[in-house]
């Protein structure tokens, strides 16, 4: 039996854990993703979409579904993990479930609390019927797998005119108690207007076991609201993550995303925004530092639907040894879209001659007054400002370090929480090797 088999197969016995509503309308969209799944399969190196990243050494793999069993997992086994500079909402999830003894969650002005328990209480049926896998829907084989068997994650839920007081960290750790793991976390997150919210995700490994995370996020921003969201990954060389994000956005909103792919064996980042009014603005931020035969593959799409709204994306790469990185922007600026300004930029080093990047971005626009531009460069250090460091007394490691510090700087600079810009700079700094010796 082989993994689409084996997970079609489980589909049965995760209905029959008690944990469905088998009336629900949830229920319905599990089993017509089940059902998609099982048609498609796992995509190819023959679907465009995929034609630079290969899943076939993930599915050999025997993966689990199902926990079989706990692993004790206390606070001082995750601290490293958390921003605990800030003061902060958190949910925490060991395998694939929740953890109260170490999360922090709220009902006082806002919903920071878990999906199962938004999909099986009434009161929040409203909610989950008009967004629940709404723009997540009929995407990829990948979201199906994901939609058939979610059932925990972060449910957020932001009454409109809120500004949430602090920070909310959601992470999902894995302890190695299945040798081979797969996890498919799924969050929900609902801003409503004149909200502001900042939220921060990373998925980690705390064993040398095999993980393999697909997970689902599906933001919703209305009129006039504000999401700063940022996702971490730096997990270990046998973690596996494909991450899909999408954003719906109202007239007025910000919506920023940033990613930070520093580790992990294969990741493959999804992300996706679709405009719903005008006057929007969409801020796509991401860089990535590989080495050894890591593969990151950035995918994005910005669909701009109606006039006078923004869109503005940056992804930096730096890519040493036999790593591989994948860009591939696509910004779409429908007919109706007039006076749209949408910028790309996407910038690459690469550090050894083993290192690839495939870079594609897309620009698909069908009005005429509108301000458009991308742009793509691969390269290497520069030689003369190398030497000219090296000259005023900075050792090679440290100089080149620097350079590639002020590189991707640019992308560091974009993030508005103080404490979590200052550990991606450590992040950053340990993954180039160095001590960059200042604070920023």
């Amino acid at each position: 039996m082989n993994l689409k088999e084996k997970l079609v197969s489980s589909f049965l016995a995760f209905e029959n854990k008690g944990v469905l509503d088998l009336d629900s309308n949830v229920h319905s969209i599990r089993s017509k993703a089940i059902q998609n799944f099982e048609k498609e399969g796992f995509p190819s190196k023959k679907d465009e979409e995929w034609k630079y990243t290969s899943l076939n050494s993930l599915l050999k793999h025997d993966f689990s579904l199902f926990p079989k069993t706990e692993k004790p997992i206390g606070f001082k086994n995750v601290k490293e993990f958390l921003i605990n500079e800030i003061e902060s909402y958190t949910l925490i999830f060991i395998d694939g479930v929740f953890s109260s003894f170490l999360s922090d969650t709220t009902h006082d002005d806002c919903d920071v609390c878990i999906l199962s328990s938004a999909l099986t209480r009434p009161k929040y049926k409203m909610v989950i019927d008009n967004y629940f896998n709404t723009i997540a829907k009929n995407n990829n084989s990948l979201t199906e797998l994901n939609t058939a068997f979610s059932v925990e994650g972060a449910f957020i839920n932001i009454p409109k005119n809120t500004i949430v007081p602090k920070p909310i960290q959601i992470l999902n750790f894995s302890t190695g108690s299945e040798k081979e793991a797969l996890l498919q976390p799924r969050n929900l997150v609902v801003v409503g207007e004149n909200s502001h919210v900042q939220i921060i995700e990373r998925h980690q490994n705390l064993s040398k076991n095999t993980v393999l995370t697909n997970s689902v996020t599906e933001i919703f921003v209305h009129k006039r609201a504000i999401v700063d969201y940022y996702k971490i990954q730096n997990d270990t060389k046998d973690s596996s993550l494909i991450d899909s994000t999408f954003v719906t956005q109202k007239q007025q909103s910000v919506a920023s995303v940033n990613t930070y792919s520093f580790g992990g064996k294969l990741t493959r980042n999804n992300l996706e925004f679709y405009h719903e009014g005008e006057h929007i603005t969409s801020n796509l931020n991401g860089i990535s530092i590989l080495n050894n035969k890591q593969h990151v593959d950035n995918h994005t799409l910005v669909n701009h639907k109606y006039p006078n709204c923004e869109s503005h994306e940056l992804y930096k790469g730096i890519y040493a040894d036999k790593s591989t990185g994948v860009f591939n922007g696509k910004v779409i600026v429908q007919q109706e879209a007039q006076k749209t300004n949408a910028f790309q930029q996407n910038n690459n080093i690469l550090i050894d001659d083993g290192a690839t990047i495939n870079a594609k971005p897309q620009l698909e626009i069908f009005a005429d007054d509108v301000k458009c531009s991308h742009g793509c460069t691969i390269g290497q250090l520069d030689e003369s400002a190398l030497f000219y460091m090296q000259s005023r007394g900075i050792p090679k490691k440290e100089a080149k370090a620097l350079l590639l510090f002020a590189f991707g700087n640019d992308v560091v600079e974009k993030i508005k929480i103080p404490q979590l810009k200052s550990r991606i700079t450590k992040l950053i700094a340990q993954n180039l090797g160095v001590n960059l010796g200042f604070e920023l």
